[in-house]
């Protein structure tokens, strides 16, 4: 929450997603008994769209009646926004602006951008929202997994690019520590939108309200594995994505995702990425003098419980790689001065992987070590464009496509 002199702001969250509302104060309202939200008259915030990623803006004027809020979305370009608590209004104040881009988004370049330009212009003062939507689809549907319950998972593609049971595709992963996935604008997925690619977000237990993350904690944590797998079926299944050309992308402890599944499902995805990736995770958690060993407990279980360490070893991918079986083209990446994930995991798992998987697909698994950075990677956007570019061209070649076109 945050407060202001007649002013109290709620950050909520409804089905996963967030919301923000003010109510009036002072409250006049009888409290012996207790209070839905409702009865408070809430104001809440107009938004685009139920798929936007709102964060707070500096708000550090008590007296001020404005609350400022960065809204986006995957279509739509980041919107500062103004909302007047008193008046009920709401003001667009900037929006990221998108250039280099033809009249669709298919060709990479500095040809006309009128089009586009047109879409995002904003009026002053007015209240319509400027978006992508009519050249890219985004929308939530909700995959059923192992266990029946509901996944949600957020899918983007281009509406012209895009080919129905023929395009290639990425899932997205974490789970963990309440975190859900950040599913707010970056410009840099056009580049492979433009070529057709699926970009879907899978918010799987572990993440999200308390109640979602802690049946995605533990021995529950098979559960965010088990969504992780149901979600890349889905995207199959559907046509969203071709059956061999399904690839997987988890960070940290979205790797433990990605990993896992590979173990469980060597052919559900024919290529991924793994960055800076959790996957000894036996020999971590029975390993206190790490520094986040002990705080991570809560997390994954303690490996001095005995079905707390069977729950962990039964899904760890450092222990669980199939002798033998053909696993997917993988980048792997580490940093050497990682404080959170120990550079030596991603090293021993890709050596562990060349021993003992197929020969002939073990030559794809490739260990990427950047020697100067730490968890989060080097500064600098043109060293993130980097790696990102890296990134990219590296599934690109994985699924034996060409630059110019997916097919």
């Amino acid at each position: 929450m945050d407060i202001f002199h007649e002013h109290l702001v709620l950050f909520l969250q409804k089905d996963g997603l967030p919301l923000f509302c003010s109510i009036d104060l002072p409250v006049q309202i009888d409290f012996q008994e207790p209070k839905e939200l409702g009865d408070f008259a809430p104001w809440f915030f107009p938004i685009p769209s139920n798929l936007c990623s709102i964060l707070p803006g500096p708000n550090n004027d008590f007296m001020s009646s404005t609350f400022r809020l960065v809204v986006s979305s995957p279509v739509i370009p980041d919107l500062t926004v103004d909302y007047d608590m008193r008046k009920k209004t709401f003001t667009i104040v900037d929006q990221e602006e998108v250039t280099g881009l033809c009249s669709s988004i298919y060709t990479v370049g500095q040809s006309n951008v009128s089009s586009i330009q047109q879409n995002l212009q904003l009026i002053e003062d007015s209240q319509s929202w400027s978006d992508l939507s009519k050249l890219l689809s985004c929308e939530r549907v909700q995959v059923v997994s192992h266990d029946g319950v509901s996944i949600p998972l957020v899918i983007l593609y281009s509406r012209e690019a895009h080919i129905h049971g023929e395009s290639p595709g990425i899932l997205y992963g974490y789970g963990a520590y309440g975190e859900d996935l950040d599913k707010s604008w970056c410009s840099d997925r056009l580049s492979l939108l433009a070529r057709g690619w699926v970009l879907a977000f899978a918010d799987v237990r572990g993440g999200g309200d308390p109640s979602w993350h802690i049946a995605g904690t533990k021995i529950n944590k098979i559960n965010s594995i088990q969504d992780f797998a149901a979600c890349g079926m889905h995207l199959i299944k559907e046509g969203f994505v071709h059956e061999s050309r399904l690839c997987a992308m988890g960070s940290s402890a979205g790797s433990l995702l990605v990993g896992a599944v590979v173990n469980m499902l060597p052919n559900l995805f024919s290529a991924a990425v793994l960055k800076v990736p959790f996957l000894d995770i036996c020999n971590t958690m029975l390993d206190p003098t790490l520094p986040l060993t002990i705080l991570d407990y809560e997390e994954f279980g303690d490996p001095n419980i005995p079905v707390e360490f069977d729950a962990i070893r039964s899904y760890s991918p450092y222990d669980n790689l199939s002798p033998g079986k053909c696993y997917p083209s993988i980048l792997v990446t580490a940093s050497f001065n990682d404080t959170r994930v120990g550079v030596w995991e991603a090293a021993k798992w890709v050596s562990k992987v060349r021993d003992v998987t197929c020969p002939s697909c073990s030559k794809s698994v490739v260990l990427k070590t950047n020697m100067q950075s730490g968890h989060f990677g080097e500064g600098g956007r043109f060293m993130r464009c980097e790696e990102t570019a890296f990134e990219y061209a590296f599934l690109m070649k994985a699924l034996g496509m060409d630059d110019m076109s997916a097919k």
